[in-house]
């Protein structure tokens, strides 16, 4: 075997990683340290970026502790059948390279995963190794993204959620039969357990205590993720959407990430010759937002759609406002936050200005535009003191027009999902 020095390992598994899109640093909460000494804070090669919820940019280490895999999945180019350029990094290679890209002011903290080798335990006890030399010994405070590897013993998955401040265990594809087809060696009902191990410990470590003087172990306190490869099987966005659905009910997950497709060398006839367009990914984004953070239900997206795919011209909200024409216009001075929130146009910062300045005056158009920044989607929708656009919504291109108002700010906003 050709020993890789650490540059090249670094070229190949930073490389290997970005498959990964669940990595996302929101919600970590910071650690102390006996005396309050540790290094690192939550708070180039191998880098990526993530946001947290208020908006700030934060740098992650995202790598492979290897892309050697003894599982055969047709979709991952680290498969064991592909004849991709392969390296292994030691634990205490990670932990060097960790501390000293932080040192350096490279990164915020550390994503890392790993190709399955030998087994389940095996690979996560190193995974594990690396987590917990970080903390143990050199005191480390930075954050800690650990992917859980589907099948390992519940102990190791408990010791991963002490040192790491978020879990991720991929569900991969939106259709059981889909990952028994193009993932053999991989268990739903195995990927589904270990989900269900982190909400159980998550759950735990925020019960009380019987005693005032012991506080429960912190558990994963950002919570857990995973993510869905959009395109690679046939599953429609509605599908996607129903598992999204039903893993933020049972599971209690921050985040369902969702990763076009992307072809590989060698590919398996079972896949598609070409990756699904990016923006199908967006609306993806774009509807999973709306049923966390707006009010709709997966019903309410999907109804707007009858083939079960996602308009890849009009963004779900305004998509969901043109079939349900007659809830509109809405009078931005007298509704309720939740109608509010189903304006096309207004996000949830602007409704929350709405709600704020309409208490001392009553809102004009330009007063909305203040506020909204743009107002060309929600013209269409809203009524002001000295405005009613009556004339407008009986436009029979009014899809048309708003299509071409919609397109320059989909461009902008491809970034905040």
């Amino acid at each position: 075997m050709v020993q890789l020095n650490l540059g090249r390992k670094l070229e190949i598994l930073s490389d290997a990683a970005k498959y990964d899109a669940s990595c996302a640093s929101s919600g970590g909460a910071k650690r102390t340290s006996l005396g309050g000494k540790g290094v690192g804070a939550t708070g180039g090669m191998g880098v990526c970026h993530a946001y947290t919820p208020d908006g700030r940019c934060v740098s992650l280490l995202k790598i492979l502790l290897t892309n050697f895999c003894v599982y055969d999945c047709a979709y991952c180019v680290n498969r064991v059948s592909s004849n991709t350029p392969r390296a292994r990094f030691s634990v205490e290679e990670v932990v060097a390279l960790t501390l000293d890209f932080y040192k350096r002011n490279y990164i915020e903290g550390l994503f890392l995963s790993s190709g399955v080798i030998q087994s389940a335990d095996h690979t996560q006890g190193e995974l594990n190794r690396v987590a917990r030399t970080l903390r143990e010994v050199h005191d480390y405070r930075g954050y800690i993204h650990l992917k859980l590897i589907a099948g390992c013993s519940p102990e190791l998955a408990a010791e991963a959620g002490l040192y790491a401040d978020r879990l991720s265990v991929n569900i991969e594809l939106p259709r059981d039969d889909s990952l028994a087809r193009l993932a053999p060696e991989k268990r739903p009902h195995e990927i589904k357990r270990a989900m269900g191990a982190v909400r159980l410990g998550v759950e735990a470590a925020g019960e009380p205590t019987l005693s005032r003087k012991r506080k429960a172990k912190a558990f994963a306190p950002a919570g857990q993720s995973t993510q869905m490869i959009v395109g690679a099987d046939a599953a429609s966005d509605a599908d996607i959407l129903v598992r999204a659905e039903g893993l933020y009910g049972a599971y209690g997950l921050r985040r369902v990430y969702y990763s076009a497709f992307s072809p590989i060398p060698d590919a398996s006839a079972n896949l598609p010759p070409a990756r699904p367009p990016l923006m199908r990914e967006h609306r993806l984004y774009q509807a999973d937002w709306l049923m966390r953070f707006y009010g709709f239900s997966r019903e309410e997206i999907t109804a707007a759609h009858p083939g079960g795919m996602l308009d890849l011209e009009l963004d779900p909200k305004l998509a969901w406002a043109l079939a349900n024409r007659d809830r509109f216009p809405v009078d931005v001075n007298r509704a309720d936050r939740e109608l509010l929130l189903r304006i096309p146009g207004l996000g949830a910062k602007t409704v929350g200005k709405i709600l704020t300045v309409r208490g001392h005056h009553a809102l004009s158009l330009a007063d909305l535009a203040r506020l909204a920044g743009s107002i060309r989607r929600s013209k269409a929708f809203v009524v002001t003191t000295d405005w009613r656009p009556s004339h407008l919504l009986d436009t029979a291109d009014l899809s048309e027009r708003l299509k071409a108002a919609s397109k320059p700010a989909d461009a902008t906003q491809l970034s905040l999902f």
